[in-house]
């Protein structure tokens, strides 16, 4: 592995990862108001675009993180969409 392609590597990990804690913080909170669903809808479309990118230069580490992160944010929206709005439904806001 060359040195381009272990900075891919990291650069890939770094940019993944940072996901990560706004899904954690969803599924634990249970609380999306404050996330917009434009940032992860648009993020997600430049993301398959980057893997359709990757596949057909048959670059690993685009290909690889890309997909996870775009899972990834799939889980962002789906989280977005199953809780906002559910304090106003049920009539309270979080943390009351």
């Amino acid at each position: 592995m060359d040195d381009w392609m272990i900075l891919g590597v990291i650069a890939g990990f770094l940019t993944t990862v940072g996901f990560v804690p706004q899904l954690l913080r969803g599924l634990q909170t249970k609380h999306m108001e404050d996330v917009s669903l434009l940032m992860p809808v648009i993020l997600g479309a430049g993301m398959l675009l980057w893997l359709f990118y990757g596949l057909t230069l048959d670059n690993i580490p685009i290909v690889v993180w890309n997909g996870i992160a775009f899972a990834l944010n799939i889980g962002i929206i789906a989280l977005k969409l199953k809780y906002s709005g559910k304090a106003e439904r049920r009539g309270t806001t979080p943390g009351s």
